[in-house]
Formats: C-alpha cells, structure tokens, sequence
C-alpha cells in the first residue's frame, strides 16, 4: 500500500528539497539522475503517475539515454504519457546536447589522442543505425579542418574507394587524416574487413605525404583504435 502512495505522489506535493527543479536549483544538474532530469524535460506526468515515475518508465522501456536518443517521434508518442508535445521537447534536448559536442571551442579541437578523436564525434555516431565513414582532416598542428561523411552504408575493403577519401584530404591541404567508422551493433571490435581498409590507406597516406594517424571505430559508449592495438598500420 505504502508503494502504491509513493507511486501516485505528485511532484508538487514532495518536499520542496526533494523536487528535480529546487534541486538542480540548489545543487546544480550533476547532483541530478538521469532520470531527475528526464523529468524535468518532461515537464508533467500522467494521471496516477508523476513525471519522476514517468521518465523513469520511458528509460526502461527504450533501455536507457542511448535507445531513447534513437527513438523516433512515433515510437515516443506510442508511449503512454507521452504525446507530441513532450516527444518534441525529448527529441530537441538531445539535439541541442549533440550540437553542443560539434560546437566544442576552437581550442579543444586540436587532436593529441584517439580518446581525443573518438569524443568528438562519439555522442553522434553511436546513433547510427547504419555504418558511416567520416574524416577528420588534420593541419599540421593537428588542429580540426574539417569532418565530411565520405560513405553511409555497409564498410568493406571493395566499396572504400582510397582515392575518394584522400580526395577530400587534398581539396582541404590537409597534413593528415583519421578515419571514423561506426558498428551499429555497438561492438567496435575491428573486422578483418576494417584492418584491410586501414592497411590500404596508410599505404596510400606514405605515397601522398598525408598521414593516416589513425583508425577508430565507434561503438555504444566504447571505441577502439586501430593504431593503439596495431593493426594495418604495420607495414612501413
């Protein structure tokens, strides 16, 4: 019985220092859950359910942050409690938190490290329901150029055209390269496919004089960089 009050109790009707907002007021939104502020995006709950239960409902149901930033706005409206107004703010606060990573000051930018690679484009490419191959093209002092999308679709050694991607190295003068591939299954171990394709373009790099720094593939939450583990940057 005791449950089943806590379930049904309003937001307005908790303590003031145990309410999402007060507390993000007070205590600044790191101290918050994912849920707390789930439910401040949320605004309201549903009859019988205050939007804590609610955004603590939507997580389990699309199994966390990630499935909930891949939800469409169908799937979110089909969810009990949320109609297309609160489906709107859901899909907007992810998109403003992922231009927020893009628009990173011009002094992060600067590569010093594949973890250093991998951030930047992590939070939108572990996302994709579909592989996508982009560039980051490097300066001389490693600082960001440019990061154009070079293929969407299924990866493998026979559809990389190596004169494509180094195309768009040379149209920027671009010192060097790293190649970022995601797995959409969030495994991002490297494929005999993915070594072979490193492979040719470091070797293509060394003809060109612009550097293959590196290789990462993203995956849910984790990357793996070729260079760090080895492979394909092994012949000289």
């Amino acid at each position: 019985m005791d449950s089943n009050v806590e379930y049904a109790l309003l937001i307005r009707d908790m303590p003031r220092d145990e309410r999402p907002r007060e507390r993000l007021m007070h205590s600044g939104p790191e101290a918050l859950s994912t849920t707390e502020l789930l439910a401040i995006t949320l605004r309201t709950g549903v009859g019988g359910e205050n939007v804590v239960r609610l955004a603590e409902r939507l997580l389990v149901q699309f199994n966390g942050l990630t499935g909930l930033a891949r939800a469409s706005i169908n799937e979110l409206c089909a969810v009990h409690g949320i109609g297309p107004a609160k489906a709107i703010d859901i899909k907007a606060a992810f998109e403003i938190g992922r231009r927020l990573l893009a628009a990173a000051p011009e002094e992060r930018r600067r590569i010093t490290s594949p973890a250093d690679a991998a951030n930047l484009l992590m939070a939108e490419m572990m996302l994709l329901e579909q592989e996508q191959l982009r560039l980051i093209l490097l300066d001389t002092r490693n600082r960001v150029l440019q990061m154009p999308v070079i293929y969407v679709g299924s990866l493998n050694a026979s559809v990389v055209r190596v004169g494509e991607l180094f195309r768009a190295a040379i149209r920027e003068n671009a010192a060097a390269i790293i190649v970022v591939h995601n797995h959409p299954s969030g495994d991002p171990s490297p494929s005999p496919e993915d070594i072979q394709v490193t492979r040719q373009l470091a070797s293509a790099g060394r003809l060109l004089d612009i550097e293959l720094l590196d290789h990462i593939i993203i995956g849910r939450q984790r990357y793996v960089s070729l260079k760090e583990r080895g492979l394909g940057f092994d012949e000289k």
